[in-house]
């Protein structure tokens, strides 16, 4: 078998930001991030305005908590009701959708970003992640790059989903796997 060994220095030469995206990236490391990160816990409104600012598209009555780490607010929607707790990681390289009524639990990770390892240099890949209306992921799941959740979906604690998952299902475990519809 042939092994690939990958160009670290081709990866790092390679262009993977606009420099308006590397400003808007240094502005909101400097800025925004701290002003959201040590807001009072009630502030929602507040969390909401920040993201807003920063080009984030998000519905009325969001909570967002001020330990969420939010990557690229510029690539983030989410839908009115809907809810993200303290500590969720949203690495949103690519686009991160979130529906309306989402509930999205403590220590959550979505991944909206990996590498082509087939590939010497190793090139970023931005893949979307979409979460339809009324899903609940759970404490510490990961979802991974490109996977849509349907409409209605319950992804079960620390559960890895690297596939798409149907509507008004509820998936667990690692590699995540339905066990029962909702």
């Amino acid at each position: 078998m042939e092994r690939c060994v990958i160009d670290v220095e081709a990866n790092r030469k390679a262009i993977k930001y606009s420099k308006k995206e590397m400003l808007w990236r240094v502005c909101w490391g400097t800025i925004g991030k701290p002003l959201m990160r040590f807001s009072l816990r009630p502030m929602f409104s507040w969390r909401r305005v920040l993201l807003r600012c920063f080009g984030a598209k998000v519905g009325k009555k969001v909570n967002v908590y001020p330990t969420t780490i939010i990557y690229y607010p510029w690539k983030l929607i989410v839908g009115d009701w809907s809810a993200i707790a303290e500590d969720v990681l949203i690495y949103n390289l690519g686009k991160v959708e979130i529906g309306e009524k989402v509930t999205i639990s403590h220590r959550a990770h979505l991944c909206a970003g990996t590498h082509d390892y087939k590939k010497i240099d190793f090139p970023l890949i931005r893949a979307t992640i979409t979460v339809k209306d009324q899903v609940w992921i759970c404490s510490q799941a990961f979802i991974g790059p490109g996977v849509t959740i349907g409409e209605g979906a319950i992804i079960g604690a620390a559960s890895v989903v690297m596939n798409d998952v149907e509507p008004w299902t509820i998936v667990a475990g690692n590699p995540a796997k339905k066990i029962r519809d909702r």
